[in-house]
């Protein structure tokens, strides 16, 4: 993607630590499985005008451990092309972005708050 988008400066961020530093070349890689996989990013990166591999512990990498629990539980059809997740990041609690309007313009809440205020329901209330 980042080709097709002609980036000049890329940031790669993993939380697999022993990766980020083979890729780099700081340490040997050593299982001949991902060798090849090493050999490709590393021949990629030259494409580049600059490349830099930063290493985030899991624990502080939240947002990738939940999309990656997100892919392995989405079934994929055989099909080449798969449709992409839009995602939206925002400042406020998820279960604050759900707030609904009643249709009389009033908050969700507006019930429960006059009961608890007036410790009274009206009948009009439930309808």
């Amino acid at each position: 993607m980042a080709l097709d988008m002609n980036i000049e400066e890329l940031l790669v961020i993993g939380d697999f630590d022993l990766l980020i530093n083979q890729v780099k070349g700081n340490w040997v890689t050593k299982n001949n499985k991902i060798l090849p996989y090493v050999s490709l990013v590393q021949r990629l990166c030259g494409i580049f005008k600059s490349t830099d591999f930063r290493h985030t512990p899991r624990a502080q990498n939240e947002f990738a451990v939940t999309l990656a629990t997100i892919a392995s539980m989405i079934q994929h059809s055989k099909s080449i092309h798969i449709d992409p997740l839009e995602i939206t990041l925002r400042e406020e609690l998820a279960d604050c972005a759900n707030v609904e309007v009643k249709l009389d313009g009033q908050p969700w809440y507006t019930d429960i708050k006059a009961y608890l205020e007036k410790r009274r329901v009206s009948p009009k209330e439930f309808n």
